[in-house]
């Protein structure tokens, strides 16, 4: 890593990271699946609770059925579309987090590798021991 003189850490980061080519967490497709599951999700709670008004405003069973599939249903929406958010909303943090470990890691590596070079083997040190 070579660095200039008037670079700060962020900056460095910032540049290491495009250097790794980690694509953008907000990115088209992740964007679509994030909506999605968010989208997902209010309309399923939106069915399940018009299922239950239903459900309770006839005497007919046959409705009151159609309407425990449609809150059935509803409500298999809202899970998977939590399960979507989720897994999209949390691969963006992820990714960045996982940069984050892989710089600060090279940073020690640095640090360890420039130690090593300047630590006297000969010294009388007791840590080094």
């Amino acid at each position: 890593m070579t660095t200039t003189a008037g670079e700060s850490r962020a900056d460095r980061f910032v540049r290491d990271l495009a250097d790794l080519k980690i694509p953008d967490p907000a990115a088209a497709r992740t964007t679509l699946w994030l909506r999605l599951g968010a989208v997902l999700m209010i309309l399923g709670l939106v069915l399940a609770g018009s299922a239950y008004f239903v459900s309770h405003a006839t005497q007919n069973p046959l409705d009151q059925r159609d309407a425990l599939a449609l809150g059935l249903g509803g409500i298999a929406g809202t899970v998977v579309g939590g399960a979507l958010f989720l897994r999209y909303s949390l691969t963006g943090f992820l990714r960045f987090w996982m940069a984050r470990q892989s710089y600060d890691l090279a940073v020690l590596a640095d640090r360890l590798c420039e130690r090593d070079l300047n630590h006297d083997l000969t010294s009388s040190d007791a840590a080094s021991r």
